[in-house]
């Protein structure tokens, strides 16, 4: 039985030691770890890319820009890296599509529910760019909305440096709890920082697992489609006690 996932990855991750733009050694680095994850079979698989190596939109905002203006802006951050990463995937001999919410055809095809599902049928990756494609929204929600539009029941959230999820920042508190698993209401409830508010409501009402890993770990993205254990599963299906 195949496996339908969607991969969420850090912009941020994308940027390596310099922290800022796209360090082409690290996507190539992310690149075949992802190949790794494609290839052990039976996956269908997409990404949705952030975009925080390139653009900050919560900065913007802070600094007085326009919260509409600067989510279009990260909007396009995220296609400059689905790009990037599409290069590398492809060199590595990946069939792969990059599908944008903002219409830009003559560097990637328009998002169609319908064409995503042909590629994943035929055996593409599927890289999603511009977020949703209207402002107000994360690209946590991205991967929650094209997960439940694709019919995927699990997200692996990769993030940069992060291991899973705790029950206070680990950076303030070195006593932190991290949780092996989690339900998505606790997510809602504690009001904990793994992801947008939107995005846990739609995976919980879609009966949509999340793994919140560290990519940073060598092998960690290949791992993370068998193994729960590298970080926390955010799942409604979770037994009390566990």
């Amino acid at each position: 039985m195949r496996k339908r996932i969607v991969l969420k990855l850090s912009g941020e991750a994308l940027a390596g030691d310099k922290r800022v733009g796209i360090n082409h050694h690290k996507v190539n680095e992310i690149a075949a770890e992802i190949k790794t994850l494609f290839d052990l079979g039976n996956i269908d698989l997409s990404i949705v890319v952030g975009a925080g190596n390139i653009w900050r939109g919560r900065d913007a905002i802070e600094s007085g820009m326009d919260r509409s203006s600067a989510d279009y802006m990260g909007m396009l951050a995220t296609i400059l890296n689905a790009l990037a990463l599409q290069n590398s995937l492809e060199r590595l001999g990946c069939d792969t599509r990059t599908m944008t919410s903002l219409e830009i055809p003559s560097v990637a095809e328009p998002y169609i529910r319908r064409k995503a599902l042909s590629h994943l049928e035929k055996n593409r990756i599927v890289i999603f760019g511009g977020g949703n494609g209207i402002p107000f929204f994360t690209t946590d929600t991205t991967a929650a909305l094209r997960s439940a539009e694709l019919g995927s029941h699990l997200i692996l959230m990769a993030k940069n440096g992060v291991d899973g999820v705790y029950d206070s920042n680990p950076k303030d508190n070195p006593h932190a709890k991290r949780f092996s698993q989690i339900t998505h209401q606790e997510v809602l409830d504690k009001h904990l920082d793994v992801m947008d508010l939107t995005a846990a409501t739609l995976c919980k009402e879609n009966n949509i697992d999340i793994l919140v890993f560290d990519m940073n770990v060598k092998g960690n993205i290949a791992r993370a489609a068998n193994d729960f254990s590298i970080g926390t599963l955010i799942s409604n299906n979770i037994r009390k006690g566990k």
